[in-house]
């Protein structure tokens, strides 16, 4: 069994959001999948972007946001999963009182090693 804490993930903090970086490829044999948790303050936003290749789902955990994929809105809260399909811009925002948390995962694996300074490595994995 292959196990990683929040506490000993990578991360990367940025716009009011703390993002865990779980697994990654290659981690644990892992070929095919990426997966963040993500803790976002209130009013704490990702900001637009795209993934050219990799779909992507979220899913709300715990508080309220606004999901915008492509030219849609949506309020979206726990328990809910937005799909993102490859080349469709995407972002989340906290519109909430409390911190929204939501777990995310991409496949095919996006290169995170490529972004040498998105994530501050705490173990080596």
């Amino acid at each position: 069994m292959h196990t990683l804490s929040v506490a000993d993930a990578p991360i990367n903090r940025r716009g009011g959001q703390d993002s865990y970086l779980l697994l990654k490829k290659g981690q644990f044999g892992s070929r095919n999948l990426v997966v963040t948790w993500v803790d976002c303050e209130p009013g704490g936003e990702q900001q637009m972007h795209v993934h050219d290749s990799e779909e992507q789902v979220y899913i709300v955990v715990r508080g309220r946001g606004l999901m915008k994929t492509g030219d849609e809105e949506q309020d979206v809260s726990a328990g809910t999963l937005i799909f993102v399909p490859p080349g469709t811009a995407h972002a989340i925002r906290n519109t909430g009182a409390d911190t929204l948390t939501f777990v995310s995962a991409a496949s095919p694996p996006m290169n995170v090693d490529a972004l040498t300074d998105y994530f501050a490595y705490k173990p080596q994995l």
